[in-house]
């Protein structure tokens, strides 16, 4: 029998903007695969659809909405709701806790749904007062109406049955493993740093331009990356750029072939980020082999263990992280196969689409329950 999923929350398939998106990529053909009838919402613009890697047989709805920072997430997270409730779909996986507004209406017509909680938003400090209490409302009510909850993080469950006495399905992200790649032009493989980041404040994005300043006086730094609205960071680094000609400021890049030359090439990945749960940049570029400095936090923890380095958000550190590993090749062989091991073992795409399946179909289960016994679920 055919299940359908309307898969709302993201800025559509194909779209490389973030982990959500890379998800959606991975997840939707695979369950096309497995009989199901896919229906991915997302936003205008904001999907490759000439993307050779498409899979036709995903349906790709946009909806409208308001293209602000504050508003986007909220606004076109109503009109999918509203467009999916119509549609009537055996479940909904639901993308970010601010959409957990919209799960009375979906709740109304009886359509279960699994939502990936992603981090703890209304602790980032990109966010404002009013936008932090948004995320935060919204998770309550995420975990009031939810059918399941999927956590990418075993310390973000932890931290939802504490504030919300709620627990989940474990589902991290995954990685693709690739085969061995020739380095970007004008890049040197192993000497130079690397930085794959949005621009906001606890990726520690200024503590690395701080680092990269003193870093580019013996090596090569690229930066990947921008705010997405430009501001303060995107300055920074065009400063930066202007200072030294050993800085490379490649903007946000969506070619996945280039991000992954460059995660297998470097001399050393910083990894900066310090919220959320299982990091989808982190995976891949674990998957790719890059010898790791990373943020010490939990979760960068949780995910790594013994196959990175940790720092504290200081510059200094950063740096010093940074030149050892540009200077210990044994060292960085070492950082860089057992990354690689651990994502093989750990955070493959076949098995994170395999659970995302089985939450599925396990909130699907409690719907027919539900009728069984006389109400929805």
């Amino acid at each position: 029998m055919t299940r359908s999923v309307a898969i709302l929350g993201t800025r559509g398939y194909p779209s490389y903007y973030g982990g959500f998106e890379t998800l959606v990529r991975r997840l939707a053909p695979y369950l096309v695969s497995r009989g199901w009838d896919v229906t991915v919402y997302g936003r205008k613009g904001s999907t490759t659809d000439d993307d050779p890697n498409r899979d036709l047989q995903v349906k790709a709805t946009t909806t409208v909405g308001i293209e602000s920072k504050s508003l986007s997430t909220l606004s076109y997270g109503l009109t999918s709701t509203l467009n999916a409730a119509a549609c009537n779909p055996d479940v909904a996986l639901v993308m970010n806790v601010a959409n957990g507004f919209w799960l009375p209406a979906l709740k109304a017509r009886g359509i279960p749904t699994v939502v990936n909680v992603d981090g703890i938003e209304w602790e980032r400090d990109k966010w404002g007062k009013r936008a932090k209490q948004v995320f935060y409302g919204g998770a309550r009510l995420t975990a009031k109406y939810a059918t399941r909850l999927v956590m990418d993080s075993t310390e973000i469950e932890r931290r939802w049955v504490r504030e919300f006495r709620r627990s989940g399905d474990f589902i991290p992200y995954g990685g693709e493993l690739v085969q061995s790649m020739g380095p970007v032009e004008g890049l040197t493989p192993g000497e130079y740093v690397l930085l794959v980041a949005r621009f906001v404040p606890e990726n520690t994005v200024p503590e690395f331009i701080a680092a990269a300043e003193v870093l580019s006086r013996d090596h090569d730094v690229v930066i990947v990356g921008s705010s997405g609205y430009g501001g303060v960071l995107d300055r920074a680094v065009e400063q930066l750029v202007e200072r030294s000609s050993r800085i490379r400021w490649l903007g946000h890049v969506s070619n996945d072939s280039t991000l992954f030359a460059l995660w297998q090439n470097a001399g050393a990945y910083f990894h900066g980020h310090s919220v959320g749960g299982t990091n989808p940049a982190l995976v891949q570029a674990m998957a790719c082999g890059a010898p790791i400095v990373a943020r010490d936090t939990v979760y960068n923890r949780e995910v790594l263990q013994d196959s990175g380095l940790f720092v504290q958000p200081n510059p200094n550190e950063i740096a010093a992280a940074c030149t050892r590993l540009l200077n210990s090749p044994n060292l960085r062989l070492d950082i860089s196969q057992r990354s690689s091991a651990r994502a093989q073992q750990h955070y493959s795409w076949d098995s994170v689409c395999s659970e995302y399946e089985k939450s599925l179909l396990g909130a699907i289960a409690g719907r027919t329950a539900g009728r069984t016994r006389g109400y929805a679920n």
